[in-house]
């Protein structure tokens, strides 16, 4: 029960005041003990509280998993690892795991996807952060087109389909190396650009650093950066300009 339910219920009888103002107490946040669970998020932002699952202990990550699916009946989850998604899946049956991505969650069926965001990765090397990218943002509500391969290094490629990247409300763009994906296509597109740098290169790319500082440094307008490897911010962020667009 959110907040408007409860107020709801509170203006009809249903509930009294003194009880209505407790359930309201409770839907900021369930204190599991170790952790706690931001429950009010998705009514204050538009998105419930999605988890980073990355160094968390095993018993820890099964008992928010279970939590957040009796909360919403869907859970998001980033970079699990295999061992964490066999044991949420002792809790939560239907969780489902992508090792390339490294999202373990679980989605209403039949959800109202709208709008789109092109995602294009300069090369395979790049794909587990696109996918991130877009698995977040489709699991946010949005119509995704993946357009993977291609970089600058067989622009070709890019130019081929840069009709039906224009399409789009919002461009991620995903690329290691020198990360120049980014500056080009901001040069041919009229919407937004998420610029994502990845830790994919050699010795001289510094994990990624030569390309966040390329695409910083972009001289083509309308590219916003996320940090080096962040497909969910990136995700994030264009599902939010995506909802925008289709209002």
């Amino acid at each position: 029960m959110d907040s408007y339910e409860i107020l709801k219920k509170v203006s009809t009888g249903e509930l009294s005041p003194e009880d209505g103002a407790e359930l309201l107490k409770r839907q900021e946040y369930a204190d599991l003990g170790f952790a706690k669970i931001d429950t009010d998020r998705k009514h204050r932002t538009g998105a419930a509280e999605i988890i980073y699952c990355e160094g968390k202990a095993d018993e820890h990550l099964a008992c928010i998993y279970r939590s957040m699916m009796n909360e919403y009946g869907e859970v998001f989850g980033t970079r699990a690892s295999n061992s964490q998604y066999i044991a949420v899946k002792e809790s939560v049956p239907e969780i489902l795991y992508d090792p390339v991505s490294k999202i373990l969650k679980y989605e209403k069926q039949g959800k109202e996807k709208k709008g789109l965001v092109a995602v294009c990765a300069a090369g395979t090397a790049d794909v587990s952060v696109a996918e991130e990218a877009s698995q977040t943002a489709e699991f946010l509500g949005c119509n995704i087109s993946r357009f993977y391969d291609v970089g600058v290094s067989g622009i070709h490629r890019l130019i081929s389909n840069i009709d039906k990247i224009r399409a789009a409300n919002c461009v991620i763009a995903v690329a290691g190396m020198e990360g120049a994906l980014a500056s080009v296509i901001g040069g041919l597109v009229s919407c937004p650009v998420i610029a994502v740098p990845t830790s994919v290169g050699y010795g001289a790319s510094f994990g990624g650093l030569s390309a966040l500082l390329t695409m910083i440094n972009s001289c083509a307008n309308g590219i916003a950066v996320v940090n080096i490897d962040n497909g969910f911010g990136a995700g994030f962020m264009a599902s939010q300009i995506n909802r925008l667009a289709v209002r």
